[in-house]
């Protein structure tokens, strides 16, 4: 067992995982400034009248003042699919979000209120989505744990009694789940 871990050890350090290409990755055409995706070939491009109805949960908080990969996944969604022909209309996403990720979803007001560092780097990005007719969805248990009060929450933000009442109100209006 221990040669085992070695070996796949001297593997790991002989053979680096392979860089990432970020290069053909680009944001638009919905949100500007975030969610970057890559036009992938051979893929068929969706039929204008394509809907889709899908939710994100998101658990993590956002690391050192920067934007909340949980979210920024959500406008990914919304990016691809457009760019791709499905009409930006027909897309409606829901981002549910508890644990920690509650503080990414301050106000100003309710950021300071918290004492947490800096600023909350996701706070324009919520703006936008939030313009754009993205649902933000709080769990009201993880605000009730972390003492977050609904007027702290960046205007536009919904509550919920918990994630788990969320994401099965928003099941039985036909979204699907994010798997990852």
């Amino acid at each position: 067992m221990i040669r085992s871990i070695a070996v796949l050890g001297a593997v790991l350090i002989a053979f680096p995982l392979a860089a990432q290409d970020m290069s053909a990755f680009k944001t638009g055409p919905v949100f500007e400034d975030f969610g970057p995706h890559a036009p992938v070939k051979g893929v068929e491009i969706f039929a204008p009248d394509t809907e889709l109805s899908h939710s994100f949960d998101v658990a993590k908080a956002a690391k050192d003042g920067g934007r909340n990969p949980g979210f920024e996944s959500a406008a990914r969604f919304i990016n691809m699919h457009v760019a791709h022909g499905v009409a930006e209309e027909n897309i409606r996403v829901a981002v549910v979000v508890h644990g920690k990720a509650v503080h990414d979803l301050l106000s100003a007001e309710g950021w300071a209120a918290h004492e947490l560092e800096g600023e909350n780097g996701s706070a324009a990005m919520i703006r936008a989505m939030l313009d754009q007719g993205v649902r933000f969805i709080v769990c009201g248990q993880s605000a009730a744990a972390y003492g977050v009060s609904r007027d702290e929450l960046i205007e536009g933000v919904e509550m919920d009694l918990s994630a788990m009442t969320a994401h099965a109100k928003l099941q039985q209006r036909g979204y699907t789940v994010n798997p990852f």
